[in-house]
């Protein structure tokens, strides 16, 4: 879609006038909505979504979602929260859809081969090139999250924020767990059992009733079985102090999430002069998205902290709001000291910065 400009060289007629505004207008509904463009990879086809400007003074923030879920239903009350607009309103919005994972998406014929994840990782290269971006901003959550960190062996991100991470490859324990549960719970669970805990599956919730409906339902299940299937064969990153991500990266995580203690695990294998934790109490997965409040904040701070936000732009939130900062610091590698910071109480004081290993939970 191009830009609309309206230059006004005389005065305009009242029709003219209105005719503007309407232009005006579509033209801001179709920012919102985004601009939907089918990338072509070496690999296939990508469905992308952008929203904003296609700006290069900033790095392009771009999202990539979980199983069963798509962009819209991953990342869209997360940016239309009015938290986030400060965000919004100044970075360039690139939502990828897996293959076939798209609303809408027509199902796959059988005997389809599905990319691998670290496949998928390598389609992400043509997207910038098609839209001209040399430095983007990565948010992951779970499978996206394993996709932009193998992503990271290719091109580095300016940032990465990685929510519900899990790096490691299926152990045989995990694989026969696996094999035992398609044959007692439909795709459905086992998707929604990756997506809340235990506890919020017992307790039936609407939001988990809402996506068990959704999944179900979707004409394109095909397509999210084998999206499925694929991350359940994913290898392991390796990844260790030595063979880290060679960019700032924040690791988000619930503590009632089902990848807690796989986002520990990586938090302890990553440099802690780059890395940064957050785990958000009372939270699981998708509610981290549903509540987006708290993870607004975090990711304000911390693109503040890269630079690419002045603080002027932080809202009241950011400064109001009473935060318990547990941050931890090291010099050989090894914690070695804590301090606690109230942001209530410093009257905004900034948080620490990227350069250091910081564990938050609010």
């Amino acid at each position: 879609m191009q830009e609309i400009s309206i230059t006004e060289d005389k005065p305009l007629l009242t029709g003219q006038n209105d005719a503007a505004k309407d232009a005006e207008l579509a033209a801001r509904i179709l920012l919102d909505q985004g601009q939907e463009h089918s990338v072509e990879t070496p690999h296939g086809i990508l469905h992308v979504t952008l929203h904003g400007s296609r700006t290069t003074r900033r790095p392009a923030i771009l999202t990539f979602h979980d199983v069963g879920l798509d962009s819209k239903s991953c990342f869209s009350t997360l940016f239309k929260f009015e938290e986030m607009q400060e965000i919004v309103k100044n970075f360039t919005l690139i939502h990828i859809d897996a293959p076939g994972q798209e609303e809408g998406a027509a199902p796959y014929p059988v005997g389809y081969q599905y990319p691998s994840m670290d496949t998928i990782a390598e389609m992400i290269p043509a997207v910038l090139q098609f839209f001209n971006f040399r430095t983007v901003i990565g948010i992951g959550v779970g499978a996206g999250a394993y996709i932009l960190s193998k992503f990271t062996v290719i091109q580095s991100f300016a940032c990465l924020v990685l929510v519900n991470i899990d790096t490691n490859a299926r152990g045989w324990i995990d694989w026969a767990a696996q094999k035992l549960s398609s044959v007692t719970h439909s795709l459905t669970e086992q998707i929604l059992s990756h997506l809340f805990s235990q506890e919020e599956l017992s307790s039936n919730t609407d939001i988990v009733q809402s996506h068990r409906d959704r999944i179900s339902k979707a004409p394109n299940l095909i397509n999210i079985e084998q999206l499925w299937k694929t991350y359940n064969s994913r290898r392991d990153l390796n990844i260790d102090r030595s063979c880290t991500f060679k960019c700032p990266v924040m690791l988000v995580v619930g503590d009632q999430a089902p990848y807690e203690e796989a986002a520990v695990e990586c938090n302890s294998k990553l440099d802690p002069t780059t890395t940064s934790f957050l785990k958000v109490r009372d939270l699981v997965n998708v509610d981290l998205f549903l509540q987006p409040a708290k993870l607004t904040e975090a990711f304000k701070y911390f693109i503040q902290g890269m630079g690419y936000m002045a603080s002027s732009c932080m809202t009241r939130l950011s400064r109001s709001r009473t935060t318990s900062l547990s941050s931890s610091y090291s010099m050989d590698g090894s914690r070695s000291r804590s301090r606690t910071l109230s942001q209530g109480s410093q009257g905004g004081q900034m948080p620490p910065s990227p350069s250091q290993t910081m564990e938050v939970s609010c």
